[in-house]
């Protein structure tokens, strides 16, 4: 059973929108690749993400010299883009103008590949160079997690070492405080003693007086 026809319309689900994306351009670039493997072409193929991502595929090794070979032919061209004017001075900022933008979109295409993309593109040789490049600065990354690592157990080591003279300072204070208390509080009591007892009554005895009878019977 053939399949039915699909309506070219805006798809509203976000993520059925972005999966669809992903699978059409893959597919677009790889039949811009082909065409140009098959036919011996010059293709040129620049895609941008509703995000603003830019995707592209160029089977020459400068896009910019595609683009430029573009605007030669194109009548539409918009000729601001081009200077008109041939002094030494213009060309000079223009050329040094190309060089930069091509420097900016190899940038671009080495952060894709390092992200793991448009890998498809890259022959065996500039898989081997993008794996030994990612090895190093994996090595590099875990070299430096493993000394932020030394440095804050370091960190906390020296500050565990003085909390614990701190808390030696504050017992022996503790100490010569009970010390003193030890030593001070037996005099208080004894003067307590001295103050509060009350003064005893001076004794004294009162004659005993006999009174005899003589009784004759």
């Amino acid at each position: 059973m053939g399949r039915g026809k699909v309506e070219l319309k805006r798809i509203e689900n976000k993520i059925n929108r972005q999966v669809t994306f992903a699978k059409r351009r893959n597919g677009l670039l790889k039949k811009a690749y082909e065409l140009s493997i098959l036919c011996d072409a010059e293709v040129a193929a620049i895609v941008f993400s509703s995000r603003g991502r830019l995707f592209e595929f160029c089977s020459s090794s400068s896009m910019l010299k595609i683009i430029e070979r573009y605007r030669r032919c194109s009548h539409h061209a918009s000729e601001s883009m081009v200077p008109t004017n041939d002094t030494p001075v213009t060309q000079t900022c223009y050329q040094e103008y190309l060089k930069l933008k091509t420097h900016v979109g190899y940038l671009q295409h080495s952060q894709k590949n390092l992200l793991g993309e448009d890998l498809d593109t890259l022959n065996i040789k500039e898989l081997d160079q993008l794996d030994d490049q990612i090895e190093m600065s994996l090595r590099l990354i875990r070299s430096t997690k493993t000394q932020v690592i030394i440095d804050q157990l370091t960190g906390l080591k020296r500050e565990e070492q003085m909390l614990l003279e701190s808390n030696k300072t504050l017992r022996r204070k503790l100490q010569e405080v009970d010390a003193e208390n030890s030593i001070r509080l037996p005099s208080q009591i004894r003067a307590s003693n001295c103050i509060d007892e009350p003064p005893q009554p001076e004794k004294f005895f009162e004659p005993l007086v006999c009174h005899p009878s003589l009784q004759i019977g």
